[in-house]
């Protein structure tokens, strides 16, 4: 399986002429969140609906900057993995959206205690490979350090891979903080804005081995 990974558009999809091929060939595009910038439903539909003519096959978390509707309009179009698990060809794709609070106030936002609760209500179905699609980071990892050095991402994320062992994480959130790295046995990946035509390539074979490529346009 290919995965085409994006995350942090808000709201802009002005690279997408740049990897529509990368885009159009692969086997799912997977976007991490923060779909709209502080927006709503429109915003997001505006969105997928453009992805979706040049792939159809997307699944999608919102982030800490989509507005409540971005969610649902998720859910009616079928994408939504918030909470929840979705099967694509064989591999179960499950999904944490929004983010822990951040120094300023953004709308989609939940404290440790509600982000595990999320992932304790995800039921992945056995024998099939994991990715997990969180907008907010582990903790620790080459994905949420902020420039500052300091590592800010979710306790209960890195809990949850270290407990069921997913072999993708795919997440976002943390711009500055592009990279990627192992975390018990599953490859963490934050590929930066796609606002700044960054972007990820990520095949997944059927023994579940993972290899990725880090892109910018």
């Amino acid at each position: 399986m290919t995965i085409f990974n994006i995350t942090d558009l808000h709201g802009s999809l002005r690279h997408l002429p740049e990897v529509r091929r990368e885009a159009a060939d692969a086997d799912v595009i997977v976007v991490s969140g923060d779909i709209t910038n502080f927006a709503g439903r429109e915003e997001a539909r505006r969105i997928i609906d453009e992805l979706s003519a040049v792939n159809p096959e997307i699944l999608a978390v919102s982030g800490n900057c989509d507005r409540a509707p971005v969610e649902g309009y998720l859910r009616e179009r079928g994408i939504a993995l918030h909470a929840a698990v979705l099967v694509h060809s064989g591999v179960a794709f499950a999904g944490l959206g929004g983010s822990l609070p951040g120094p300023g106030p953004t709308p989609n936002t939940y404290s440790e205690e509600e982000l595990a609760g999320f992932l304790d209500s995800i039921d992945a179905p056995p024998g099939a490979p994991l990715v997990l699609v969180s907008h907010q980071p582990p903790f620790d990892t080459p994905a949420d350090r902020i420039a500052a050095g300091r590592h800010v991402g979710s306790r209960s994320v890195r809990s949850y891979i270290e407990r069921v062992h997913p072999v993708l994480c795919l997440s976002g959130h943390i711009h500055e903080s592009v990279g990627q790295g192992d975390l018990a046995g599953c490859r963490v990946v934050n590929p930066g804005p796609f606002g700044q035509g960054r972007y990820a390539l990520i095949e997944l074979d059927a023994r579940g081995g993972v290899g990725v490529e880090m892109h910018v346009k």
